[in-house]
């Protein structure tokens, strides 16, 4: 598996994320972990989730605990593994989200989600979602805290827009090593979060890449190209998707969710499919 980097941390191109195998429609326990185990032995080191990612109210850090009872009871070497989990993003168990960006309740979710991660660090933590009721600068200060006492390694935010990524690099000290959007080709918005991060250097994560969960698998009938350049390399629309995403920046490390093995086996392989400039040109502007 090819990798990127996010600071100093070598991980694989693909990531998995790790949603799917815990809100609705998720699957049962035994093939989420055949998912990550999956993930593993195509070379995927680096894994997606958040706290929030769960459906009843009872069951908060749900895929994180998954995720991490998954790596730990796989067989093979896990070194190498970075899990990024997020938090300041809720689910009151009917479905809808919520957000909390005090302060305290961030430092609060935060060592939670390590005790369910185990370690003495989180890898990489990120702040998920700006909360209008509370500054800004509060919320990622609250994560500054946490890299300064020890208890997260790296730092990183999520939607954010680009004046929120140069400021919470300023609160950060230059310590901001990756920015979490929704980027996908039915979802461009994040363009300029995008290209901010390619100058800055840091770890752009597309969420969503394909799509999202009930768009995945019409993405060549909704993008054309993407089912054209598909035929004609004898890979699925997803992987081109991927692959065009990794052609962004060298610094875009897509992380598309999964629930079935088999599914990540795809999607792992994007990391192989070299776009021609014309093939690329083409997806761009699709």
């Amino acid at each position: 598996m090819k990798t990127r980097t996010i600071a100093d941390v070598e991980v694989s191109a693909i990531g998995l994320g790790g949603m799917p195998m815990s809100i609705e429609g998720r699957p049962d326990e035994a093939r989420s972990i055949a998912t990550v185990h999956a993930a593993l032995e195509v070379g995927v080191t680096f894994f997606d989730t958040a706290d929030a990612y769960h459906l009843h109210a009872d069951e908060v850090g749900h895929n994180e605990s998954l995720i991490a009872n998954a790596v730990r009871s796989w067989g093979g070497d896990t070194s190498a593994v970075l899990i990024a989990t997020k938090g300041g993003h809720l689910r009151p168990g009917d479905g809808s989200w919520t957000i909390d960006g005090r302060p305290e309740y961030i430092k609060e979710a935060a060592k939670a989600s390590l005790a369910r991660l185990g370690g003495d660090a989180i890898g990489l933590y990120q702040f998920h979602r700006p909360d209008p009721e509370v500054p800004y600068s509060d919320s990622v200060g609250a994560v500054r805290d946490l890299l300064d006492e020890g208890v997260i390694r790296f730092a990183g935010i999520s939607n954010a827009d680009p004046a929120q990524i140069e400021l919470a690099n300023e609160i950060l000290g230059g310590r901001l090593v990756s920015v979490q959007n929704q980027f996908s080709p039915a979802f461009r918005s994040s363009e300029p979060e995008l290209e901010l991060s390619d100058r800055m250097g840091i770890a752009f994560l597309p969420w969503s890449p394909l799509g999202g969960i009930t768009s995945a698998g019409a993405l060549g009938q909704r993008f054309a190209p993407f089912q054209q350049v598909a035929d004609a390399r004898g890979v699925s629309p997803q992987v081109v998707a991927l692959a065009w995403h990794l052609a962004k920046s060298p610094h875009v490390i897509p992380i598309p969710g999964a629930s079935r093995p088999e599914s990540i086996r795809d999607s792992a392989t994007a990391v192989d499919l070299a776009l021609t400039p014309e093939e690329f040109a083409a997806l761009d502007a699709a």
